[in-house]
């Protein structure tokens, strides 16, 4: 097959790893992918895969954007050159561009759902869902059914995968918190946009309750987003300055998890949350919020602790409990990673979404 990927960016982030991941084991089947972005800090890597990228101005979030205008017109072009076989979209304004795409070349069309959609009346009026849908997790689909009113026949949930060799090594670990002159710290880590919806304020909140049984204790807040200035104001109203340290990104998100010694992730509600696969296939100890697709990932008292959403205390007793106990941070890490081996691979997420595309051929012939 020959395959189209379309995304805004090919920045840091949950998408841009998705892709990459699904692009990687595409090729290495013999499928030709090509992807559409406006580029980004993974562009190269990308490339280094072979996909041929093809620039188009999408770093944009609105869905009537003359972007998509000036980018379905490129692409037309490059479609029929490469002789694509599908377009498989990946956010709200990728998805309108891959159905003007599909409608004017007669090409089928698939999206991925990564997240939660706002009802808006735009997406009951045109919807642009294609051939096919595909929801990272149940509680996704089941919010495509119930919020976005989607047939449940187009939803096929594939779970995001993980190449759990790129996770699990520690060998760094001492030079990264030496460089983030963390020392002997405690450190309890977050990897996320800053947006409200990923409870960041709750977990600076739990940290300040960990500081009185752990004076030194750190909290690495890694994301970029509109919240940073609404977070820093928190901390310092709180005085613990000295206890958070905020990074805009982690370009090699495999190191950042080797210096912590506990991972939250502390959202009010999460697809499935490719950031927390991450840190169990690193074999960290895990606190998630009971919600979503984290509720999928980690199972309480099992692989990793789960706690009520928007509950500072509930988190800092968790991480208090971790803390405190380094056979169980080293059981429960074990056994996360284990987990992410078992049931959230990278050959399981490829092959279903190969079936899927295949499928999505077969019901385009049909029509």
């Amino acid at each position: 097959m020959k395959i189209l990927l379309i995304a805004n960016h090919l920045n840091v982030g949950g998408i841009t790893s998705y892709l990459f991941t699904l692009a990687g084991g595409l090729k290495q089947k013999g499928h030709s992918v090509y992807l559409a972005s406006s580029g980004g800090q993974w562009q190269e890597k990308f490339s280094a895969l072979g996909v041929e990228h093809i620039n188009v101005p999408l770093a944009t979030k609105n869905e009537i954007s003359p972007k998509i205008i000036f980018s379905f017109f490129k692409l037309k072009k490059e479609v029929k050159k490469f002789n694509v076989d599908l377009i498989h979209s990946n956010s709200r304004t990728t998805q309108v561009l891959g159905n003007l795409l599909s409608r004017a070349l007669h090409i089928p069309h698939v999206f991925t759902c990564h997240g939660f959609f706002k009802p808006k009346l735009s997406r009951l009026l045109f919807p642009y869902w294609g051939q096919g849908v595909i929801a990272i997790s149940q509680e996704v689909k089941e919010h495509l059914i119930n919020d976005l009113k989607l047939d449940a026949k187009k939803i096929s949930v594939i779970n995001n995968g993980i190449d759990v060799n790129n996770f699990g090594d520690f060998s760094k670990r001492e030079s990264i918190r030496k460089d983030l002159k963390i020392n002997e710290a405690p450190l309890v880590g977050i990897i996320a946009r800053l947006s409200d919806v990923k409870g960041h304020i709750y977990l600076i909140r739990a940290i300040h309750q960990v500081i009185k049984d752990f004076p030194t204790v750190k909290l690495l807040i890694i994301g970029e987003g509109k919240m940073k200035d609404i977070l820093t104001a928190e901390v310092a109203k709180l005085d613990i300055k000295n206890n958070v340290l905020f990074i805009p990104e982690a370009r090699d998100t495999q190191n950042a998890l080797a210096a912590m010694d506990v991972f939250v992730m502390s959202s009010l509600q999460e697809g499935l949350g490719l950031a927390l696969m991450e840190a169990m296939a690193q074999g960290l100890a895990v606190v998630g919020s009971r919600v979503g697709g984290i509720k999928t990932l980690i199972q309480d008292e099992v692989n990793g602790l789960l706690v009520e959403p928007a509950d500072s205390q509930g988190l800092a007793q968790a991480i208090i409990r971790l803390l405190k106990d380094s056979q169980l941070r080293r059981s429960l890490g074990v056994s996360a990673r284990k987990f992410i081996m078992d049931n959230f691979s990278k050959s399981k997420m490829v092959e279903a979404t190969e079936r899927f595309y295949q499928q999505s051929l077969k019901d385009e012939s049909r029509a």
